[in-house]
């Protein structure tokens, strides 16, 4: 195929602006877990193989549950309404209770109730190996003193808080608590024992709220009964002061009042009464015999007598006076005895007469005095009534004061009957019972997290190594870095071509093991090496097509990429097919090369460019493949090896190598160090760039290829050299081992 490279503008990109022009997709993420599958399965293997180790010695733990309600049905047994009020139960107040079941308060409780502090799960590092090299580690820093009381109490403290859990289930009443321990038994006890301490904590909290309510009830009402004591005695001092008495209900002025009035009616109606016995009286003293009606009406018995006298003697004396004459002894006396009974009754009458003013005289003195009376009565009810304002004003206090006294004292006696009868809203439901089964460690919980994580941890990972990985090891990657072909990705054959590795002599040498890197193309003809060289020498004779391409300049970035390597092979390969080529060793600053194939030359490419030597004299030819080879020559005193091969007589030479062989082969120094490279680009027809796969930077090919436009001008291609065929199979499969294996297995050939 004809190999064509991109325009050198492209070279000049930056990195990053190719980098992120491409969109990551779906299969760009297959493709990095692809390649960095191995990294990924140790992550994921490491993570599981560590979940493994912990389970293994992970101590087990068990947990147990206790649900404990808060009743909103208040207990109504024995029980007044509280003296501190009712709490309505709402939610924030059972999130309270569910603080106050986290409290130190309660957790200490436990702790000294059940004597946690001496439980070596309590007091110690834990359980389990982790535990246990805790200990071991706290032991080597601590000073080597016994510890407090009060230390143990908090470490214990603080492994009861971290095992204990209480939560709140939903929106409902209903606290559940739970506790974590090694031993099944000692977790369903210590969580009821929490159920039982709260229960207790709140009992003692209302007992000690209902008893300091109690003292100060007893406080406050031993001084509402002075006050009452005060407020009664001031009644009672301004009732006397005042004279104010109250009898039934009523005061004792408003009760005189009323009966010194109901009296002053009586004595005025007796005095009218007396008048008119007086006034009648007189009336019938005007007559000198009363009549009978008069008579009877007096109801005297004297005047009734005296008048029946009276009545039959003027009977008489009408009829003896009518018989015996008006002048008749007899007639007249009863003429005298009726005048003598006249007088007696007109005696009689004025007695009665006089009785009577009497009895007029004494109602009249009655109803003055009655009179007067009332007159004080009003005038010291008016004064009592000024007063009784005032009055109004001490008795309210007075009642005010005993109500309060009453009250408190009612109150006193029920917070005295509450102290002996202790109750509480909250209720255990469900006890905590013992568990058959571990609640940690988790075995599947943990293994899906160990998995999970190890899976979310090796894809960063990867990701990271993706990102952070500035090499080359796709062809992919030099084309879109550097904007050139790939012309060959080239196997690692067990080591770099150091100058160690280089050695030896062209001969085989049968007491060395090790494969002669120089000649592995010859050795192993089917090897994936020697194919990968045979696809560059394809390579440059296809672009041959397009330009002369015989004058072949091998060069590379940094030492030690495998340029020496590469140029000997591909000379080798070019030669042994029976094409005249020729190996010049270029490097003048560091002939690795020459040291390696033709350690005992004396002559070189120095001494055929300084025309002290034929170029006949300095050339060695390898019998089996008939390459001609000119070493470097001596240049241990050579200063300016970059003026050498920019010179005429260079050029000559390279001239001169063009008309006798087919092939020349130039085998250069690296352009990082050194400047000669850049001076060969006028006798030079292509320049095959040798890069170490998966260990140069591309900024560093890059920068290196940016400053020598000359070359990239005449660039054929790149190649990877000394690649991972493993870990290239996961970058590009079709560059893998199994395609060549499979198509040399039938001549017994395996890599």
């Amino acid at each position: 195929m004809l190999q064509v490279n991109k325009p050198s503008s492209e070279i000049n990109r930056d990195y990053d602006e190719v980098e992120g022009s491409p969109a990551q997709t779906l299969t760009s993420y297959v493709e990095i877990v692809r390649r960095q599958f191995p990294t990924m399965v140790a992550i994921v293997s490491a993570c599981v193989i560590l979940a493994l180790l912990y389970l293994f010695t992970a101590a087990p733990r068990f947990t147990s549950t206790a649900s404990m309600v808060i009743d909103t049905r208040k207990v109504q047994l024995f029980q007044q309404q509280s003296i501190l009020g009712d709490i309505a139960v709402d939610s924030a107040t059972v999130e309270t209770q569910v603080e106050i079941l986290k409290s130190e308060n309660i957790s200490l409780a436990v702790i000294r109730d059940l004597h946690l502090v001496d439980d070596p799960e309590f007091a110690g590092s834990g359980g389990g190996l982790l535990g246990s090299v805790i200990g071991i580690v706290s032991g080597l820093f601590s000073d080597g003193q016994a510890q407090s009381e009060f230390e143990l109490t908090r470490k214990a403290l603080d492994h009861f808080e971290k095992s204990r859990a209480i939560k709140r289930i939903g929106l409902t009443y209903v606290m559940e608590i739970g506790f974590t321990s090694k031993d099944p038994s000692k977790a369903a006890k210590i969580a009821n024992a929490i159920a039982d301490a709260y229960i207790v904590d709140s009992l003692e909290a209302k007992y000690q709220a209902t008893r300091r309510a109690s003292v100060w009830l007893q406080d406050r009402i031993k001084e509402l009964r002075t006050q009452a004591s005060a407020a009664q005695k001031a009644v009672v001092d301004f009732k006397t002061v005042n004279n104010i008495v109250d009898t039934g209900g009523r005061l004792m002025n408003e009760q005189q009042l009323a009966e010194v009035n109901s009296q002053l009616v009586l004595a005025h109606a007796s005095t009218a009464e007396a008048k008119a016995r007086l006034d009648r009286m007189n009336d019938i003293l005007k007559q000198d015999v009363p009549d009978a009606n008069v008579a009877d009406a007096l109801k005297n018995d004297t005047i009734v007598k005296l008048r029946g006298q009276y009545v039959d003697m003027a009977s008489k004396e009408s009829i003896w006076a009518m018989k015996y004459g008006s002048d008749h002894l007899a007639a007249v006396n009863l003429r005298r005895q009726m005048a003598e009974i006249k007088k007696n009754i007109q005696d009689e009458l004025k007695r009665i007469q006089e009785s009577y003013k009497s009895d007029y005289d004494i109602a009249i003195t009655r109803e003055e005095s009655i009179k007067s009376s009332l007159n004080n009565v009003v005038s010291e009810s008016q004064l009592t009534n000024q007063a009784q304002v005032q009055l109004r004003e001490l008795e309210s206090n007075a009642q005010s004061y005993q109500a309060m006294y009453d009250n408190f004292l009612q109150r006193y006696m029920e917070s005295v009957q509450q102290q002996s009868f202790p109750i509480t809203e909250a209720r255990v439901i469900s006890a905590a019972t013992t568990p058959l089964k571990k609640s940690s460690p988790k075995t599947t919980l943990i293994l899906a997290g160990s998995l999970l994580g190890g899976l979310m941890l090796a894809f960063g990972a990867a990701i990271a190594r993706e990102f952070t990985d500035r090499v080359f090891r796709t062809t992919g990657q030099v084309e879109e870095t550097l904007g050139a072909n790939c012309i060959a990705i080239l196997p690692s054959l067990g080591g770099a071509a150091t100058p160690a590795m280089l050695a030896g002599k062209l001969a085989k040498r049968k007491d060395n093991p090790e494969p002669d890197l120089l000649r592995y193309v010859v050795d192993n003809p089917l090897s994936r090496f020697a194919e990968a060289v045979r696809s560059l020498k394809v390579a440059v004779d296809l672009n041959s097509i397009v330009r002369e391409n015989r004058v072949l300049a091998v060069t590379s970035t940094l030492p030690n990429e495998g340029k020496s390597t590469l140029s000997t092979n591909l000379a080798q390969l070019i030669a042994h097919s029976g094409a005249r080529v020729i190996l010049v060793d270029s490097d003048l600053r560091n002939p690795s090369l020459s040291r390696a194939l033709v350690p005992d030359a004396k002559l070189g490419l120095v001494d055929v460019v300084a025309q002290k030597a034929q170029l006949e004299d300095a050339l060695v030819v390898d019998p089996e493949t008939k390459l001609a080879i000119l070493p470097a020559g001596t240049t241990s005193k050579l200063l300016h090896t970059n003026e050498i091969l920019a010179s005429k007589a260079m050029h000559a030479l390279i001239v001169q190598l063009r008309a006798k062989y087919d092939y020349v082969v130039l085998d250069m120094p690296p352009m990082a160090p050194v400047v000669d490279v850049r001076v060969t680009s006028p006798f030079v027809d292509s320049y095959i760039f040798v890069v170490e796969w998966g260990k140069t930077k591309t900024d560093v090919v890059k920068h290196n290829l940016r400053g020598a436009p000359e070359i990239q001008d005449k660039l054929l291609g790149v190649v990877l050299n000394k690649a991972d065929t493993k870990a290239l199979a996961r970058y590009e499969s079709y560059h893998g081992r199994y395609y060549y294996q499979k198509y040399y297995a039938r001549y017994g050939y395996v890599e």
